[in-house]
């Protein structure tokens, strides 16, 4: 009988926890539990073209950008993202992202391959402990130990992948000599970072290969086939911004060709705050350039954009139970407002685009 009261607790612990809805005003509860719900997307289509893959080439040094990590405690293990960078007086600053939530890092310090800083977390009745991390960041890695009130925990981590700035679904125009036509390029990565292209036209049947890109320049070669006759032709252009430009010259002559990548307006990071009759909480979504993505830690296969209409979709397992997190929202500019559902109800959203600060040196 004891040990079924206790799977009872636990399993109503657990239904608490996957409503972000459950927590207080400005609470972020990171437990150590078995805990991270494992997650099943469920994709929703952008276009009829398969998703680009990520590509996980990393900057092996440094500690700016992203860490997906691991938090072991006694067997127990569960996942969120380390984010660091500088604030406008130019300290290092971070914060922890999870299902639940961001809570601001205090005390960051890194140097000589040396990691440090505080976590301060809330329970549900408003108390306040914090746990300290020490560790070191080499080759990419990141691991070291996080002591608290509950003990000591082993943290690992590695680098967030990057995404090529090539990567994605473009929507092209090409024109040659008064003629104009229109396609689509996508393009993808594979594990290594290594760049692969599909050409979608009405005009023919076309092959891409040797897809590079290095420093804003994009290149690769096409092998084109329309009825009986055959050509190979060669790309040479620029991207920048969700946008490029450039020439596909072959022995008939040279095509000029403008695209935009689609999703434009909606890839990137969002900050979000998001609102329950219990409070407020931040929260960050990150689309990628393939139009994957991350609710807090929760990966997000796919991200639809339809018009101005946003939406994605979740199904999470937690030990036996299983349940479905949905997002339906609308994008206005660098503003995006919706709402988030589960089966314990629905929060409010309001989010703003990140926007990259430029560094200036200062001269001294």
């Amino acid at each position: 009988m004891k040990n079924y009261l206790i799977v009872l607790t636990f399993a109503a612990m657990s239904f608490c926890l996957i409503c972000s809805g459950c927590q207080p005003e400005n609470v972020v509860e990171d437990k150590p539990t078995t805990a991270q719900p494992s997650v099943k997307p469920k994709a929703a289509t952008v276009v009829a073209a398969p998703a680009p893959a990520r590509s996980s080439r990393t900057r092996r040094g440094g500690l700016y950008g992203d860490w997906q990590v691991k938090v072991d405690s006694n067997g127990r293990q569960w996942e969120s993202i380390l984010s660091f960078s500088r604030d406008a007086e130019g300290n290092q600053v971070g914060q922890w992202i999870s299902f639940w939530g961001i809570s601001e890092l205090k005390e960051v310090t890194y140097e000589e391959s040396k990691l440090s800083f505080a976590q301060v977390r809330r329970n549900r009745e408003g108390q306040a402990s914090t746990s300290k991390f020490t560790g070191t960041i080499k080759n990419g890695k990141l691991s070291g130990i996080l002591s608290g009130d509950r003990g000591e925990s082993k943290l690992t981590g590695e680098r967030s992948a990057r995404f090529s700035r090539a990567v994605g679904i473009w929507e092209m125009k090409l024109k040659m000599g008064e003629r104009e036509f229109e396609s689509t390029l996508v393009v993808t990565a594979d594990k290594e970072g290594k760049l692969a292209g599909e050409w979608k036209s009405r005009q023919g049947e076309h092959q891409v290969s040797d897809v590079n890109y290095e420093r804003g320049k994009l290149s690769f070669k096409r092998n084109s086939k329309m009825g009986d006759r055959q050509w190979e032709s060669a790309f040479e252009g620029t991207v920048q911004r969700g946008t490029f430009s450039g020439v596909i010259k072959s022995d008939t002559g040279e095509i000029t060709v403008a695209g935009k990548r689609i999703g434009e307006s909606l890839i990137g990071t969002w900050d979000l705050e998001v609102t329950s009759e219990r409070g407020s909480r931040k929260q960050r979504l990150k689309v990628n350039s393939d139009m994957s993505g991350l609710y807090g830690a929760i990966a997000l296969e796919k991200v639809e954009l339809e018009g101005d209409k946003v939406s994605f979709k979740v199904a999470m397992e937690f030990g036996e139970r299983k349940f479905e997190m949905s997002f339906e929202g609308k994008l206005d500019g660098a503003k995006l407002t919706g709402e988030v559902t589960t089966s314990r109800g629905s929060q409010k959203v309001t989010g703003t685009k990140v926007t990259r600060r430029r560094r200036t040196r200062s001269t001294r």
